[in-house]
This record gives C-alpha cells, sequence and structure tokens, in this order.
C-alpha cells in the first residue's frame, strides 16, 4: 500500500468530532428505529390485512415470517457488505430498498404481492441494521462521545417495539393498515440525503462474501417454515409439506457443510463449540419462539374477540414493553453479585408460568382478568433474559468474535421466532380444525337463514361460534408456547454453567473479553479478519437481541 492510500484509510477510518456529529446520530438511530419497530408496527395491523387481501390465520404468520427470515438469514452477510464495499454507501442502499419495498407493500393488491414486500424489507433491513451500528464507530470519537452514542443507539432499539406498538395503533385507526409501510417512505429518504451530507464513507476491507452460505440458510429456513405452516392447513400426509421438509434438510445441511470448509464464513461454527454459548442460542431460539407466538395470537384474540381497535391494541400491549425494561435494568445491577445464570433459569420459569396462564384464555376472557396478569409475568420473565443472554453470548471470546457471537445470537432471535411461530401456526391450525368439527353441528341447529347462506359463501363460521373456534385454537397454541420456555429453563439448568472468573469480570475484577467499548467488534466476521474499527455488540437491534417482536 502506497503512502497516500494508508494515509486515506487511516482518515476515513478516523472518527473527528463536528457539529454535525448530533445530526449523523439521529439519522443513524432513525434507520434503526425504522427497522426495528417494524415487526410491531405490522403486528398491530395483522387482523385488517387478513380482512383486506383474503389470508387465512395460518397464511397469516407469513407477513411476519416473510421479514424476520430474510432479515435474520442475512444480517451477518449485510454487515460483511458494509466492510468491504464501504458502510456509508451500503447502508444508503439498504434503506433505499426497504423504503422501495415498504412503498411496494403499502401499494400491494393480492397477498403475493405483500409477502414479496415483507421478504424485501427484511434483505433491506439486514443491510441497513449492521452497517448502522457500524457507522457510529466511524462517526464518533473513541471515548465518552462514542459511548454516548452506543447507549442512544440501544435504547432506541430497545424502545422500537414500544414506539411501533403505538405507531401502528394510530396509523391503522386513523388512516388505513397501508400507511403502516406508507409512513417508512419519506421518513427513509430523508435518512438517505442526511447520510450523504453527514456521514462519511468508511475504508473498504478486504474480504469474501459467503452469499452461498447465507442463501442456502435463508432459503433452507423458508422451506421448513413452510413446511411446518402446509401441514397445519394439508396435513403432514400431504405431498408439498413432505416435499418441503425434505428441500428444508438438503439445504440446511448444505449450508452447514459450506460453513465448516469456508474461511470466512457467514455463521462462525466455532462459536459453538462452547457450551455456555451453544446453550444461550439454543434458549434464543425457544424464547423467540415463544415470544413471537404470544404477541401474534394475542393480536388476533384482543381484536376479533375482544373487539378492541388497534390504537387500543397497541395500548394494551405497552404494558409488556414496560415490565420487560424493568427486567433487564434489575438484571444489570445485580448480575455481579449472582451471576447469569439464576435470572436465565428464574426468567424462563417466569416466561413459561404467563404462558401457562394464557391458556385458560375462552371467549369469556376479559383483558384486565384474563390477560395483563400473565402478559406481565411473561414480560419480565423475558426481561430478565436479554443481558443475560447477550452476556453468555459474548462470554469468553476474543473482542474481535464478540461481534459475531452477538451475532449470531439476534439472527438466531429472528430465526427461532419465524420457525417457532410457523410451529404455534401449525398447533393452531390442528386444535382451530377439531373445534370447528365440534362447532358446526351447533351452528346449523341454531343459525339464521342470513347466517347459512354466509357460511356455504365463506366456509367461515361466524359469531360466537367463529370465535370459540379461534379462541380454542390460540390457547392450545400457548400450550407449546409455554413447552418452548420450558425448553429454554432446561438448557439454563442443564447446560449453562457460571465460572468463579466469569463473576469475577462482571464484578470488575477482570476484563470482559468483548465488552470493551473501545475495541469493538463486528457482528459479520470470522475471527481474525478485523482490524481496529470494529464495533461492540448493542443490546437490542442489530447486534443483540432486542425486547420482542
Amino acid at each position: 500500500m502506497t503512502g497516500s492510500h494508508a494515509t486515506s484509510r487511516q482518515a476515513a477510518d478516523s472518527p473527528r468530532k463536528g457539529r454535525g456529529s448530533g445530526i449523523a446520530l439521529l439519522v443513524i438511530c432513525s434507520c434503526q428505529l425504522m427497522v426495528v419497530l417494524d415487526i410491531t408496527i405490522v403486528n398491530i395491523a395483522l387482523p385488517h390485512i387478513q380482512s383486506s387481501l383474503g389470508f387465512s390465520t395460518e397464511n397469516l404468520s407469513w407477513v411476519i415470517n416473510a421479514y424476520t427470515l430474510t432479515f435474520g438469514g442475512l444480517l451477518l452477510l449485510g454487515g460483511r457488505l458494509g466492510d468491504i464495499l464501504g458502510r456509508r454507501r451500503v447502508f444508503m442502499f439498504g434503506v433505499a430498498l426497504f423504503v422501495f419495498a415498504s412503498l411496494l407493500g403499502g401499494l400491494s393488491q393480492e397477498a403475493w404481492q405483500l409477502l414479496a414486500a415483507r421478504s424485501l424489507q427484511g434483505v433491506g433491513g439486514a443491510i441497513a441494521s449492521p452497517t448502522a451500528l457500524s457507522l457510529i464507530t466511524t462517526t464518533f470519537r473513541e471515548g465518552p462521545e462514542r459511548n454516548r452514542a452506543f447507549g442512544v443507539f440501544a435504547a432506541v432499539s430497545a424502545g422500537g417495539s414500544a414506539i411501533g406498538l403505538l405507531a401502528g395503533g394510530v396509523l391503522v385507526e386513523w388512516l388505513d393498515w397501508r400507511w403502516i409501510f406508507f409512513v417508512n417512505v419519506p421518513i427513509g429518504l430523508l435518512i438517505v440525503l442526511a447520510t450523504r451530507r453527514y456521514i462519511r464513507e468508511s475504508a473498504r476491507h478486504p474480504g469474501h462474501f459467503d452469499v452461498v452460505g447465507a442463501l442456502t440458510a435463508t432459503l433452507g429456513m423458508v422451506c421448513l417454515v413452510y413446511g411446518f405452516i402446509r401441514a397445519s392447513e394439508e396435513g403432514w400426509s400431504d405431498t408439498l409439506t413432505l416435499v418441503a421438509f425434505a428441500v428444508a434438510v438438503v439445504l440446511l445441511g448444505l449450508f452447514i457443510a459450506i460453513e465448516s470448509r469456508s474461511r470466512q464464513p457467514i455463521t462462525p461454527l466455532w462459536m459453538f463449540r462452547d457450551r455456555n454459548r451453544a446453550g444461550t442460542y439454543g434458549m434464543m431460539l425457544s424464547l423467540a419462539a415463544a415470544m413471537f407466538g404470544m404477541f401474534f395470537f394475542l393480536t388476533l384474540f384482543v381484536q376479533n374477540i375482544l373487539n378492541f381497535s388497534p390504537l387500543r391494541t397497541g395500548l394494551a400491549f405497552l404494558p409488556v414493553s414496560v415490565i420487560i425494561a424493568i427486567g433487564a435494568g434489575i438484571t444489570s445491577r445485580l448480575l455481579p453479585r449472582w451471576g447469569p445464570k439464576p435470572f436465565m433459569v428464574t426468567g424462563s420459569l417466569l416466561a413459561a408460568v404467563g404462558l401457562g396462564w394464557l391458556t385458560q384464555t375462552d371467549v369469556h376472557s376479559t383483558y384486565l382478568g384474563s390477560l395483563l396478569g400473565p402478559v406481565l409475568v411473561f414480560g419480565l420473565g423475558m426481561g430478565l433474559q436479554f443481558v443475560s443472554l447477550t452476556l453468555m453470548a459474548v462470554s469468553g471470546v476474543e473482542s474481535k468474535e464478540a461481534g459475531a457471537a452477538s451475532g449470531i445470537l439476534n439472527t438466531t432471535q429472528q430465526v427461532g421466532g419465524s420457525l417457532g411461530l410457523s410451529i404455534l401456526v401449525t398447533v393452531f391450525g390442528t386444535a382451530s380444525r377439531n373445534e370447528a368439527t365440534d362447532q358446526v353441528p351447533k351452528f346449523l341447529a341454531d343459525a339464521t337463514p342470513a347466517q347459512l347462506a354466509e357460511f356455504r359463501r365463506t366456509g367461515q363460521l361466524p359469531g360466537g361460534w367463529g370465535d370459540q373456534v379461534l379462541a380454542s385454537g390460540v390457547s392450545t397454541a400457548f400450550v407449546a408456547a409455554a413447552a418452548f420456555a420450558v425448553v429454554a429453563a432446561l438448557i439454563a439448568l442443564v447446560v449453562i454453567q457460571v465460572r468463579p472468573s466469569d463473576l469475577e469480570r462482571l464484578r470488575g475484577d477482570g476484563a470482559m473479553p468483548g465488552a470493551a467499548a473501545d475495541e469493538p467488534a463486528e457482528g459479520a466476521t470470522a475471527p481474525g479478519a478485523r482490524g481496529s474499527d470494529e464495533q461492540p455488540p448493542g443490546p437490542g437491534g442489530g447486534k443483540g437481541p432486542g425486547p420482542g417482536p
């Protein structure tokens, strides 16, 4: 490398303080907020999307899964793109792609069009989110300035779910469900324009794109999720169901083979050799499955059975976000004294208790009497988890590997949520069909001629009969969700081992690998492939697990 090239690269990598740094942080955090809240803002609109575009309840889950599968599957690749091609350039492309996909989603007239737009949104989010966190490192000086920036970024990531609940309720109730997508267009365009003006380009780093690994993993998970959802509608002996599972096995096996031979894998398999880290990933798979399922089915329940408006639904879920934040704060303060394992075990058990309590829901349930208590117990359990899971994911790794470790944890959250939701939808579909078999004779005996005509036209049970079918399916799905939380508790009890040296580092007697803000790490990188311009894992959004869908 010539002297001039070395100088230009060093200048690009060296953050400098300027009057535009505050605006730069606003731009970066606005992007993260837009990406993170996209799941909850869509959750509130699900019943309206279902009636508008003709989704079945089972297929409605694809509105969530189409986004989370592509987002989670391509997240680590997105981080690599920014390192190799330039972070500002890739960040702007990711935001622009997200904006374009949002516009397509709002204009969708058919179910398949919306699902295609959601998948494209996930691709844009997977490119923009990890690059946004990387840009903080190259925009802000090391020390208090950068630490404050990371703190703001983490707060935005953690608060995204609550903001999404309120924003989704307001937009759907006062305008239309399509505005949950249209609102991203002006915001995203402003982010792109401001990025050009206030954020500098980073230096490019040589590296390898593990595109084949990312695609085989993502497509394999799509086939696996499709297999479960297809089984819920057509049965386990259906030809397409069996083909989907077979293709998923082949693709995921091919993914493991590719990653084991790649010099710069998208998912470093050596991360799973440590029992604590492997156990943490297993816990996140199970807990994310339970968490995504709770939000999905409760949204349908409160709007279709309790007849909550979209805005009231958003307000009804706000206590969950508040209690999660309280649980995370308690954990952060007490971790140095007790270590993460007690919080991982207790949090999983509380989540299981809350979900078990929700299995008692029926058509006579009320929000205050039947739902608020269990969702608060569940939320507290999840709040005890997030700090502990992130800590265990990066504990014992080199600082340059910490981003990869926490990046895999975030990917596990998205993929686990999608896969778990598809399994819960299968349970829901089976229970709903069984309940419908019992309800149809009662309906035929008591229905009016108008109700009979509507039933022959749509094939759907109306009124109280239909509510009974939905409530039965939802309560049975919560049984499976509680089982996921129990699995997480068993993993915490049996697999997780906290050593005395871990507690010493938590108390400040030793350095926690990967935790220092002055030697951050990139979530998409294999060990040894990065220099000193990397960043620490965040507690939510692009690098670590967030507070929920």
